[in-house]
């Protein structure tokens, strides 16, 4: 490309380099470094990217720029159609609503409201109320999760709630008309603002004395709107929860922020329910903790009981909650499910049917000295995932585009807990081998894997993953690590015909290579003859057999000529953990 400059452009830059060469460059267009007495091709080749803020990048880092890009919007796809019209609910910590990480997160809330998402936002005001009070020479007053809302914190809780306005001023302007008009002026640029909506959508009750404590003007959570909070989410406003929660004879009533939104997120059967905080969840080895199964959380929660007040809630909760502790699962869709948690009309069922000591509120000194770091925000993921809701995120707020991470790149970068995700996942026992054996057996006479005697499989049946349900395996898979070479082996993954097609295989083999990560691999690999397909589609590509381990490449039946796939592991974007009870919370 030959040496240009810029003739009277409309939004010139001129920049002198170091050697005197002087650059001339029009709004965001490249221009190569000119110089005609320099014959060096390599140098006639660079080139200079400026835009009007004098920003400037040599055309191989803007090219790498904008492959990133591609690439991060190829990988959100799927996601960003898989997420539009779902319903979340976003309780955003105090700690973050009083800092300057607030801003950047309303930004992609309104990016992901664009893109089709439905919020329910539920700020924290308690770090408000506290401050508030300080500055008039009082101090805020719990009981175990409970505030003592007393007349000078009511009136402190009612000035917090005006951050309410705060948040829908920021959301409000929608996306800059700057960016817009390169793409041509339309009149409807200027509809894409953000509507907000805000009212009396919280229906409380007095706390009252509970064992000789009257906490004032505390209130509970006792009825959800959901007709008008799901009015305005269909006429595409984003709605703001706050917990100022209003009695039946008109007292304006304090409530907890978190029972505010689990029961917001039950009530309007959410399809998540997102806390922002201002940290991560890490297991005992300090390494973030990105993904755990319902049980998982449930069991590491009932382990802090005698320690923690919130664990010790969570439990007496879920075990006065028909039949949903431990694997014990209902079906998401029974629409009862909801009512054995949070009663709409009535408030949270404490096991007689009354209001009561049944909402799942986090706070107090346990909360906001960490004493037992975020148990108390796992907890209340847990207790809606029991509840129905599917999945829960745990973000750490303070990190750049957290959110945006988190719901649009395969494995996030907080903390995902699931209720269905991997249910029945597990690894083998001598007992499943019949089954596993009912489930490879048409595979072996078929010719697509290889003949295992009964004394192979019961070998190798550690390394075997399997699915079951209502006593039956339904699929299986194994994975066979190679520690030195930081790889694993991808075998025998089998479905049975009657549940292929609904996405037990994609469950397996994601299972699988959380496992892999977890172990400490950074590749996978497999032989196949008849399945390359699928495989490719899901990110394997075609390896050579010099890139199989040496060992493995020992025993390699070269007569049936199978092809070598191999999938390189991420953990800076992935690395879930599939950690085992001996998990422990910092």
């Amino acid at each position: 490309m030959a040496a240009t400059s810029c003739s009277n452009p409309p939004l010139s830059f001129a920049r002198t380099t170091t050697s005197g060469e002087t650059l001339w460059c029009r709004n965001h267009i490249a221009i190569p470094l000119s110089n005609q007495n320099n014959k060096n091709p390599t140098n006639s080749r660079r080139a200079l990217s400026i835009c009007n803020c004098g920003f400037s990048a040599s055309t191989s880092s803007v090219e790498k720029e904008q492959d990133r890009f591609v690439g991060w919007f190829r990988e959100a796809w799927p996601y960003i159609r898989g997420h539009s019209g779902c319903t979340f609910v976003v309780v955003i910590s105090a700690e973050i609503v009083s800092s300057s990480f607030l801003d950047s997160i309303l930004q992609d809330i309104s990016l992901l409201h664009g893109l089709g998402i439905k919020f329910i936002l539920v700020p924290g005001t308690h770090t408000q109320i506290d401050k508030l009070l300080t500055e008039r020479g009082k101090k805020g007053k719990y009981v175990g999760r409970y505030r003592v809302t007393d007349s000078d914190s009511l009136e402190a809780a009612k000035e917090a709630s005006s951050v309410r306005l705060t948040i829908e001023a920021k959301l409000s302007p929608g996306p800059s008309m700057l960016s817009l008009r390169r793409h041509g002026m339309n009149s409807r640029w200027h509809e894409l603002a953000v509507s907000v909506a805000s009212g009396n959508f919280l229906a409380a009750k007095k706390r009252g004395v509970v064992d000789g404590i009257d906490y004032g003007f505390t209130g509970e959570v006792k009825k959800i709107d959901v007709q008008s909070i799901k009015e305005r989410l269909d006429r595409e406003c984003i709605v703001i929860m706050s917990n100022m929660g209003y009695s039946s004879s008109g007292e304006v009533l304090n409530c907890n922020t978190y029972e505010v939104a689990t029961a917001c997120a039950l009530a309007v059967k959410a399809d998540k329910l997102i806390c922002i905080t201002d940290g991560d969840i890490f297991d005992e080895h300090k390494r973030l903790i990105r993904f755990m199964m319902l049980a998982e959380a449930d069991q590491l929660i009932k382990k802090r009981a005698k320690q923690s007040e919130v664990a010790a809630n969570y439990v007496e909760s879920v075990e006065k909650s028909e039949g949903s502790f431990g694997n014990n699962f209902v079906d998401i869709e029974d629409s009862s499910l909801n009512r054995r948690f949070f009663h709409n009309g009535v408030g949270f069922d404490n096991g007689n049917g009354l209001s009561g000591d049944r909402g799942f509120a986090i706070g107090g000194w346990e909360r906001f000295n960490r004493i037992n770091g975020y148990l108390s925000e796992l907890a209340a993921a847990a207790y809606v995932c029991q509840g129905g809701v599917q999945r829960v995120h745990i973000i750490n707020g303070t990190a750049r585009g957290a959110l945006l991470l988190e719901l649009f790149t395969r494995d996030g970068v907080g903390t995902m807990i699931a209720r269905d995700v991997y249910e029945g996942t597990r690894v083998a026992t001598g007992s499943d081998l019949a089954g596993i054996k009912r489930l490879i057996h048409p595979l072996e006479e078929s010719g697509v894997f290889i003949q295992r005697s009964d004394e192979e499989l019961l070998e190798a049946l550690e390394s075997f993953i399997v699915v079951e349900r209502e006593g039956c395996i339904i699929a299986c898979a194994a994975l066979f690590p190679f520690f030195e070479e930081k790889c694993g082996e991808i075998a025998a993954v089998a479905v049975s015909p009657e549940c292929r097609g609904h996405g037990q295989g994609d469950k397996l083999l994601d299972y699988m290579e959380k496992k892999a990560g977890s172990l400490g691999l950074k590749k996978l690999f497999l032989l196949t003859t008849r399945t390359a397909d699928w495989f490719e589609r899901r990110g394997f590509k075609e390896c050579s057999i010099e890139s199989i381990p040496r060992e493995r490449r020992r025993r390699i039946d070269l007569s049936r000529g199978s092809k070598y796939y191999m999938k390189v592991l991420h953990p800076e974007h992935g690395g879930t953990i599939v950690r085992d009870s001996t998990v422990e919370m910092h």
